[in-house]
């Protein structure tokens, strides 16, 4: 598969956790960092999702915003 963002961050799912509806997988991506993602059981499913597998936490924003107090 290829896709067209550039922002892909490679890592290995540390936990699955199903809800409703909607699962939250967290992916390691290394150096102490882990990338939490919400989607939906069906996807979990269809993606074969499990922890110890790799997986991509690809990020697509069209907007980057900057705050100061």
């Amino acid at each position: 598969m290829k896709i067209s963002a550039r922002n892909r961050l490679k890592g290995k799912i540390v936990e699955v956790k199903k809800g409703a509806t909607t699962a939250h997988v967290r992916i390691d991506i290394g150096g102490g960092s882990i990338v939490t993602a919400s989607i939906t059981n069906e996807a979990v499913d269809e993606l074969g999702l499990a922890f110890g597998g790799d997986a991509y936490a690809v990020v697509k924003a069209s907007d980057v915003m900057i705050a100061v107090d």
